[in-house]
C-alpha cells in the first residue's frame, strides 16, 4: 500500500479557509466600521441640523421679544396720551363751570348778605361771609338748595355779634358744585 500523505493538502485547505475567514472578518470589520462611521456622520448631521434650527428659533424669539417690548412701550405711551387727552377734555368741558358758579353765587346771595371768602376743593365749596341777620343766612342756604349749579348747603359755623350799626351774623357753610352732565347720585365725583 502506498503511503499518501494527506496532511499537506489538509493544511493547505485549512490555511486557505483561515485566510478566507480573516479576509471575511476584515471585510466585515471594514463594513461594520464604515456603517458605524456613516451612522455617526448621519446622526451628527441631524444634531447639527437641529442645533441650527434651535439657533434660528432663538434668534427669532429674540426678535419677537424686542417687538413685544416695543409694542408694550407703544401701548404705555398710548395710555398716557389717552389719559392726557381725557384730562384736557375734562378741563375744556369744565371751563365755563367757573363762570356759572360765580354767577350763581351772586344770584343766590340775598340782599344784606356778603361773602368774604370762597374756597373750592374739587367740587366742594367752603363759603364764609356775614349777613345782617341769621334769617338772611337761612335764605341764602334755601337759595343755594334750589340753585342749578350749587347744592347741598351745610352750615358749619354761625356767630351773631352786636355792633354799633346793629347785629351781624358771620357764617361758614359748605356746599357742592353741581356739574352738568355728571351723575347727581349723592353728588358727582371730582375732576
Amino acid at each position: 500500500m502506498p503511503r499518501i500523505n494527506l496532511l499537506p493538502w489538509r493544511e493547505e485547505l485549512r490555511a486557505e479557509r483561515q485566510q478566507q475567514f480573516y479576509i471575511g472578518l476584515g471585510v466585515s470589520a471594514a463594513i461594520g466600521i464604515g456603517t458605524a462611521y456613516a451612522g455617526f456622520v448621519f446622526v451628527q448631521g441631524m444634531i447639527d441640523h437641529q442645533n441650527a434650527r434651535n439657533n434660528y428659533l432663538r434668534d427669532e424669539i429674540k426678535l419677537v421679544d424686542e417687538k413685544i417690548k416695543e409694542i408694550n412701550e407703544l401701548q404705555a405711551t398710548k395710555q398716557r396720551l389717552i389719559s392726557r387727552m381725557q384730562i384736557i377734555e375734562q378741563l375744556q368741558t369744565s371751563r365755563p363751570e367757573v363762570v356759572h358758579l360765580f354767577d350763581e353765587m351772586v344770584r343766590t346771595l340775598p340782599e344784606g348778605a356778603y361773602l368774604n371768602y370762597i374756597k373750592q376743593t374739587a367740587s366742594n365749596l367752603e363759603i364764609r361771609g356775614s349777613a345782617e341777620s341769621s334769617a338772611r343766612v337761612s335764605a341764602y342756604m334755601r337759595n343755594i338748595d334750589s340753585s342749578e349749579w350749587i347744592s347741598a348747603p351745610a352750615l358749619t359755623v354761625i356767630q351773631t355779634q352786636n355792633e354799633a350799626r346793629g347785629r351781624r351774623s358771620t357764617f361758614t357753610l359748605r356746599a357742592k358744585q353741581r356739574r352738568k352732565g355728571a351723575k347727581q347720585e349723592g353728588e358727582e365725583g371730582d375732576l
